[in-house]
């Protein structure tokens, strides 16, 4: 029984044999769980599907699909969103078992059952279902309360913001000097805190599942242009030039993409080469069409879904970012060593864009001589 709730757990039996079935069924309704049957692979996948179960016990050899294609397609069907426990029945030996075992079973018990084994290896693999699912609650229920605190705080520091804003534009009253310093300190500090705020929104929006892209035909051309004009000031109090280096035929660098996020994801990547860099410069290249066969980062290989790729450059002049760093550079909450490193989730937000317009991301740096972070998004 469940320690969870007072609701039994559901087991499904797999087996071709109905004694098998009988037998298994009868030992595991003694105890009170509740217990549905398949006599083959293809109607146990249908059932999960209908409805999902807290274990599978699985007969190994089965004719038409056996157990090991179904302990494939159930650890690979994106539809089961709770983990499953598959305990495996099996008369054969252990490299057979093994087998079964590394396309993602957790046990086996070998014919014929005996009642204390079964009920044993029954109630471990139950109580690691439930642990599993509690962590996932917890995770879950954590990251709904963040998400809801972080768009709370917004609305505090959208309305300070605007009134920071009449402050400096007079609109209150003439002020000092001094107020005026203050005031400009005040709206800074305000604005970086909405910039966190709202990057770390983005982020769990992303990860709960409810972030929706709009896609259409973007042109980089353009997106890249307006971005650079708009991080231009940043850059020219630091008298950093923004050199573009673009193909000369514009036509070609037309992406299906979300606009918007887009341009998030540039703004963050060009403004961070800004803030990093003390002199020198920012290039940005938009290079031509790239077979993704080509991409000199095996790493990245798997993750690439189409034959033909634009790739988009970042290059600064910056400090470098040192190899110890650079694994874990796109992970959430992942912090720089560097003075001005920020909350470590501007980059883990653009990963995530990134990878929504099934493209991909990576860096390359050299301390002292500045890092080139690469783009490649697809053009279908």
């Amino acid at each position: 029984m469940s320690s969870q709730s007072s609701c039994p757990d559901k087991i499904l039996v797999v087996d071709d044999s109905p004694d098998n079935i009988f037998l298994i069924k009868t030992i595991l309704e003694e105890e009170g769980y509740i217990v549905s049957t398949a006599e083959n692979g293809v109607s146990a996948l249908a059932q999960l599907e209908a409805s999902a179960c807290d274990l599978v016990l699985l007969d190994l050899m089965m004719p038409g699909m056996d157990g090991y294609e179904v302990t494939k397609r159930i650890r690979g069907n994106a539809k089961l969103q709770q983990y499953i426990p598959i305990l495996l029945i099996t008369a054969h030996d252990a490299p057979n078992v093994a087998q079964g075992l590394d396309l993602g079973a957790d046990d086996f018990i070998r014919k014929p059952v005996t009642v204390d084994e079964l009920l044993a290896r029954v109630r471990s693999l139950l109580r690691l279902k439930h642990s599993i699912d509690e962590r996932d609650e917890i995770s879950r229920q954590r990251e709904d309360f963040v998400s809801r605190l972080t768009h709370d705080l917004r609305t505090p520091l959208v309305a300070a913001d605007r009134i920071l804003m009449l402050f400096q534009q007079g609109a209150l009253g003439a002020l000092s000097a001094q107020m005026q310093e203050v005031i400009a300190i005040m709206a800074r500090s305000n604005t970086n805190l909405l910039s966190m705020v709202n990057t770390l929104l983005e982020v769990y929006r992303f990860e709960a599942g409810r972030k929706t892209l709009t896609f259409q035909p973007v042109n980089l051309v353009q997106l890249l242009e307006e971005v650079t004009g708009e991080l231009t000031p940043l850059a020219q109090e630091k008298a950093l030039p923004i050199n573009l280096d673009f193909t000369k035929d514009s036509t070609k660098s037309v992406v299906m993409g979300d606009r918007l996020e887009l341009h998030r994801l540039f703004t963050n990547l060009i403004g961070n080469a800004i803030k990093f860099t003390e002199s020198g410069s920012i290039t940005i290249r938009l290079n031509s069409i790239l077979d993704a066969g080509k991409v000199s980062y095996p790493s990245f290989s798997d993750t690439l879904t189409s034959s033909d790729y634009i790739t988009i450059e970042v290059a600064d002049t910056g400090p470098g970012i040192p190899p110890e760093e650079q694994a874990t550079l796109f992970e959430r909450f992942r912090q720089g060593s560097h003075k001005s490193s920020g909350s470590g989730l501007g980059l883990y937000l653009s990963r995530r864009i990134v990878e929504a317009h099934r493209g991909a991301i990576f860096v390359k740096s050299e301390l002292g001589k500045g890092s080139v972070f690469t783009l490649l998004l697809p053009l279908k």
